[in-house]
């Protein structure tokens, strides 16, 4: 049997990865959103997935041996504890009698719970069709205009054999994997079966891409992972037709003299970490670049380097480039109403500062008031209740303590379910990975209408397109920022625009309202410097609800000529002394 769950495949994975084989299957049959949750203190649920408005929670086993009853025992509390309604054990080397027992006794007392052994996972297999899903599913998958374009010149790249690499640069959203994997899935079908590896800086990062590369898959393409986590003999990554891997692993394994495969196509996630001595390195050992050797495909936000420079060495033109201006401005995105609120700033305060040069942290303890969550709670309320039927929300909280409380005013107000999430709080406390995967598929299915989130819900974690962000008392981390803000910018079914409503508690977000007013007023970033977060939309101040014209032209003023301030870190003495005769009054 040649396929991704054939016997090789499955003997050739980790414990990790053959849960990750039973998510692909239920990816092909069409349950709806398919999470691996599988984690030590996971509660016995490793993969959780939603078909026909059932929940479905699966306990997956790659034993050596048949599985015994004492897994359904943990299988029934895993399926109460995350109120699912139907629990599958699946098992690589199948099911004692006693289990057989177990099961019977409780089917008699309507509990029912399906069993999956390879003989199972081989029929479920050999039912699918053999081409991809965006084949079978096209209107699902179909591209834009400018991903079939991207499609297109990479393929004609490649035949015509006019470039050794081709440069992907789309913004947050706009859909660099699609592109990617729809190309290497066109040129499957016209070259046969391609070897491709797929690099990426972290972890999260290269789970992400394997799971979005599936649908793009034929039934024959297997998928692997190497990481620092999950290690195949290096020999079987010849059997997999795609490699997606660790930077920092296979570096380790290249130079150590590790015989890795010849591959035909190099995908490069972020690939404006180029320049790197590790990457570098490594790329030379594949012989990328080379004659004969493997063709280069970088994705990325951004054209350039952290330090500013270029990425020609590695590439030519980029055969697509969209920002975020482009991107709303052709409706490729949603559209964004983004508030910025002054009402927690004190500006007296400023006059009392002495010196010529200030931190971020000097002038956020003067400037900024913290008490007023009774009213970041009602204008959450009055955006919530302004975006119609369909809704979901992200309130993104500095502490665990805080998201509580926010949680608690929302409920008080009863306009929607709101619970906090978060992994630790200031006091050790630990939320667990049950408690947060049972929170996050409440929010997937809609019984849960806003989380507030701490630490949790940036990069690597899935989670369903929101219409409504929300900022309250975080600390101004650029990356994060656009990370967070992300969550909202994808299109969606029935979504006319994502509100972001931003009660700022730290004077860098405003150096970055005020640069977005400017990126609009100009029509984009400087040429040559990184392409940053620039909003065609709706940017604006208030106070009390109501434009506060007066604060933007202040803080225009104060901190329009301070270059790149929202970068900086908290001590840096960056900021002058304010321009006090012009306050605005409080």
């Amino acid at each position: 049997m040649n396929d991704f769950l054939s016997d090789r495949a499955i003997a050739s994975s980790s414990w990790q990865g053959f849960e990750r084989l039973v998510a692909r299957l239920l990816t092909a049959e069409g349950f709806k959103y398919p999470t691996v949750v599988g984690t030590s203190g996971d509660g016995g649920a490793d993969v959780l997935a939603v078909k026909a408005g059932k929940r479905w929670l699966f306990q997956v086993k790659r034993w050596s041996s048949p599985v015994g009853s004492e897994v359904i025992d943990r299988t029934v509390a895993a399926a109460k504890s995350y109120d699912a309604d139907v629990p599958v054990i699946v098992s690589k080397s199948g099911f004692t009698s006693d289990l057989h027992n177990q099961r019977r006794k409780l089917a008699a007392e309507g509990i029912n719970i399906q069993l999956w052994d390879r003989a199972a996972l081989a029929r479920r297999v050999q039912r699918l069709p053999e081409n991809a899903l965006v084949v079978r599913e096209p209107e699902k998958f179909r591209l834009r205009e400018y991903q079939a374009e991207a499609v297109s010149r990479i393929i004609n790249t490649w035949v015509n054999d006019s470039s050794s690499s081709a440069l992907v640069v789309l913004a947050t959203g706009l859909g660099k994997t699609v592109v990617a994997a729809e190309s290497i899935r066109r040129l499957t079908a016209l070259r046969g079966d391609l070897r491709v590896l797929v690099l990426a800086h972290t972890n999260d990062l290269i789970y992400q891409l394997e799971r979005s590369f599936w649908p793009f898959f034929a039934k024959g393409q297997s998928t692997v992972v190497v990481n620092g986590v999950e290690r195949p003999r290096w020999a079987d990554l010849s059997h997999f037709s795609a490699v997606f891997a660790s930077r920092d692993t296979l570096s380790i394994a290249a130079a150590s003299g590790v015989s890795l495969p010849n591959f035909d196509i190099v995908v490069v996630d972020e690939c404006h970490h180029l320049g790197a001595e590790t990457y570098e390195k490594l790329l030379d050992s594949l012989d990328v670049g080379a004659p004969h050797g493997p063709f280069l495909l970088g994705l990325t936000a951004t054209p350039w380097r952290p330090d500013g420079s270029a990425l020609d060495v590695r590439f030519d033109a980029p055969v697509v480039s969209i920002d975020l201006v482009r991107g709303l401005r052709s409706d490729f995105l949603a559209n964004v109403d983004y508030r910025m609120f002054t009402d927690n700033v004190d500006w007296s305060a400023l006059k009392a500062l002495k010196g010529d040069r200030f931190t971020p942290r000097a002038i956020n303890r003067t400037l900024f008031i913290n008490q007023w969550d009774d009213a970041v709670v009602e204008r959450t309320r009055e955006a919530w209740e302004d975006l119609g039927e369909l809704r979901r929300g992200i309130v993104f909280c500095g502490t665990v303590e805080h998201a509580e409380k926010i949680a608690m005013r929302i409920n008080a107000l009863g306009f929607t379910n709101a619970v906090p999430i978060f992994s630790r709080s200031s006091s050790g406390d630990i939320m667990g990975p049950i408690e947060r995967n049972r929170l996050l598929w409440d929010f997937s299915s809609g019984k849960i209408g806003i989380l507030c989130a701490v630490d949790v819900l940036n990069e690597g974690v899935d989670v369903p397109d929101v219409n409504l962000v929300v900022f309250q008392r975080v600390t101004h981390s650029r990356r994060i920022f656009v990370q967070q803000l992300g969550r909202g910018l994808r299109l969606a079914p029935g979504k006319e625009r994502v509100v972001v409503l931003d009660f700022v508690s730290d004077v860098r977000r405003f150096a970055a309202g005020l640069d977005l007013q400017r990126a609009l007023d100009e029509g984009g970033p400087r040429p040559g410097s990184p392409v940053r977060l620039n909003l065609p939309s709706r940017i604006s101040f208030l106070r009390a609800n109501e434009p506060d014209m007066d604060g933007a032209s202040f803080l225009r003023e104060w901190l329009g000529d301070i270059k790149e301030i929202e970068d900086v870190g908290e001590d840096v003495s960056v900021l002058r002394f304010p321009p006090v005769e012009n306050l605005p009054t409080s």
